[in-house]
């Protein structure tokens, strides 16, 4: 694990195995989802994202929500102040995969949103509520619109 600076945002990756892991690089590059994670979080601290198959993300969600199946992305926020967050962030691979295919997404720009979506949990902010989730998806689609994605709330 590499040291904090009061100013830096460590992000981490994890894959559940090497085939999540060529599955996931093959389209989008480590450091193209850093971009993403850095346009979406503005405080210092670490965020780990792991990519994960399908029977560890059902796992994952039952646990954690009580829903017995695999959901696209899971948020564990540990620390959070005005500066300073860490938090995992889980996607379930197939699920992303799946959605953006029945969606009529591309995986990028599905997975774009996902992880901006997921760095705003990680951030406090949430859906529960509409006002929440106005505000919420509101903020996620200025962040997809400046790195070049369409709204994802429109139907495709």
């Amino acid at each position: 694990m590499q040291a904090l600076s009061k100013s830096k945002l460590v992000i981490d990756f994890q894959y559940a195995s090497a085939s999540i892991e060529a599955a996931l690089t093959e389209q989008v590059s480590e450091a193209l989802m850093k971009k993403w994670v850095k346009a979406a979080t503005h405080q210092s601290g670490m965020l780990t994202l792991r990519f994960v198959n399908t029977s560890e993300g059902k796992k994952l969600n039952l646990a954690y929500r009580n829903k017995d199946k695999a959901t696209n992305v899971l948020t564990f926020p540990y620390e959070l102040s005005k500066t300073h967050l860490l938090a995992d962030i889980i996607f379930c691979l197939p699920v992303v995969k799946k959605e953006a295919k029945e969606q009529g997404k591309t995986f990028k720009a599905h997975l774009a949103h996902l992880i901006i979506h997921g760095c705003l949990h990680a951030q406090a902010y949430d859906h529960e509520n509409d006002k929440e989730a106005k505000k919420m998806e509101s903020l996620e689609v200025q962040i997809l619109k400046k790195l070049g994605f369409p709204n994802p709330y429109l139907d495709s």
